[in-house]
């Protein structure tokens, strides 16, 4: 029959995976809209908590911000992005109506719904197991800097 994957139990066979669930929250000082590379911080938070296999958990709690892999080699292709929300979620159109924080308020937030508050990325050898062409950004979408906070979380498996 062979052996019995992990988690299984056999005739005589019976493996347990041990997990831990490790949690933390780190900021991010914005310049304004734009995407921010953070890919480094949180393989440093893998480094730091010793996890070679798992998930990684990123969230964050605000409206106008999100979070999104994109291609991080070529910083042209950020610009095109940006450049894109820019076209398609335009500031100052006479139909917004959510204005009292100023003319990025609506298009801000109408950004941060077309784009994700949380990403899932599996751990493999203690690394990220993304592309070798792909980065995690912080994605402000405020006119202005803002402070941003991201809650990790990771669930290290041995």
């Amino acid at each position: 029959m062979g052996d019995s994957p992990a988690g299984t139990i056999g005739a005589n066979n019976i493996q347990v995976m041990a997990m831990e669930w490790l949690k933390d929250a780190f900021e991010v000082q914005t310049r304004g809209k734009g995407m921010l590379p953070i890919t480094d911080l949180v393989e440093s938070y893998l480094q730091d908590w010793n996890v070679r296999e798992g998930m990684c958990f990123l969230y964050i709690p605000h409206a106008s911000a999100s979070l999104t892999i994109s291609e991080s080699y070529d910083p042209s292709s950020r610009q095109d992005v940006e450049a894109f929300y820019e076209q398609a979620v335009p500031e100052k159109q006479p139909w917004h109506r959510h204005t009292l924080e100023g003319p990025d308020d609506s298009p801000s937030h109408i950004r941060a719904t077309l784009t994700q508050p949380s990403l899932s990325i599996p751990v493999d050898n203690g690394r990220l197991s993304m592309g070798i062409w792909q980065g995690i950004f912080l994605f402000e979408h405020r006119a202005r800097s803002q402070r941003r906070r991201i809650e990790i979380r990771c669930l290290k498996t041995n």
